[in-house]
């Protein structure tokens, strides 16, 4: 299958926690990261996720945030750091491409958030993904 998807990062298994209906799953990345997923109980039969399992984290890029730091505080789970290494602009939108250990991420912020984060290649961020964002697929 092929995605218009972006972010599709890949990773294994390493947990999962299953509830009434949803579960998270825990996957490190080839990077040495770790990602949460938050998914219902059913994919996680449907897709046979037990530790070990290859999958590849997958976030539209609209679902990205950057922070020029880490961030306390905050219920969001997956916090990954990188470095830009691109920014296209246009008058409202802009896509920023962060380098991630094992990886490459896009994120689509506002032309504005790019400004008032002084965002340049070579800047330092941290890519924020709520876990109710990440799809996992089987590889």
């Amino acid at each position: 299958m092929t995605l218009s998807i972006r972010n599709q990062i890949p990773g294994t298994v390493s947990s999962v926690t299953t509830g009434e209906a949803m579960a998270t799953v825990k996957a490190r990345l080839t990077g040495g990261q770790e990602i949460t997923a938050a998914i219902t109980v059913d994919a996680v039969k449907e897709l046979g996720l037990v530790e070990g399992t290859a999958v590849r984290a997958v976030v539209k890029s609209t679902e990205v945030a950057l922070a020029t730091g880490p961030v306390a505080g905050l219920s969001i789970r997956n916090q990954l750091p990188g470095t830009v290494t691109d920014i296209a602009a246009g008058p409202a939108m802009a896509t920023v491409k962060v380098s991630i250990a094992g990886g490459e991420l896009t994120a689509a912020i506002t032309r504005d958030a790019v400004t008032e984060l002084g965002l340049a290649a070579g800047s330092s961020v941290v890519a924020l993904i709520k876990s109710t964002e990440v799809a996992l697929a089987t590889v």
